[in-house]
């Protein structure tokens, strides 16, 4: 009995930590048409207090970077690859030992989708993305994304 009392307390532990990085970032998604079946997703992260959410090129092996992937749909392409829009930063984190690079406050990420015919439909998949501060490192979350596009 102690035995399983004992797994149970470790297994919600972990699922505990894997949330704190989804509580350290507000994610909001947006979709604006920019031409006849062409639309830009952003995909804005609002990240609290003193923690920063590090880029889809960190720099480097360690943190883990934003990384974004989208469910297939038929409806849709995707055009180029997602693009951060925000203030960079670029600083040497003795944790890892190596430049990283990281967006503090706020970061915009856009993707272009077209879509093959003039109908309502979505852009769902997921971001995967880790937040550090001065002092630790969260482990990395991952978050549903869904925005309805067309129409």
């Amino acid at each position: 009995m102690k035995g399983i009392l004992l797994f149970l307390s470790m297994v919600f532990i972990g699922f505990a930590g894997f949330s704190q990085s989804s509580k350290q970032v507000q994610w909001i998604y947006t979709s604006k048409k920019i031409a006849d079946k062409t639309y830009e997703i952003h995909m804005l992260a609002r990240i609290n207090g003193d923690y920063h959410i590090y880029s889809q090129d960190v720099g480097g092996e360690g943190p883990v970077p934003t990384a974004f992937s989208f469910n297939k749909n038929p409806l849709t392409l995707l055009e180029g690859k997602v693009v951060e829009k925000g203030k960079v930063v670029t600083k040497f984190e003795s944790a890892w030992n190596h430049n990283v690079k990281y967006y503090e406050a706020t970061v915009d990420f856009v993707q272009i989708v077209k879509l093959k015919a003039s109908v309502k439909t979505n852009l769902a998949g997921k971001v995967e993305f880790m937040v550090c501060n001065e002092k630790q490192c969260l482990p990395p979350s991952e978050v549903e994304i869904n925005v309805n596009i067309g129409g």
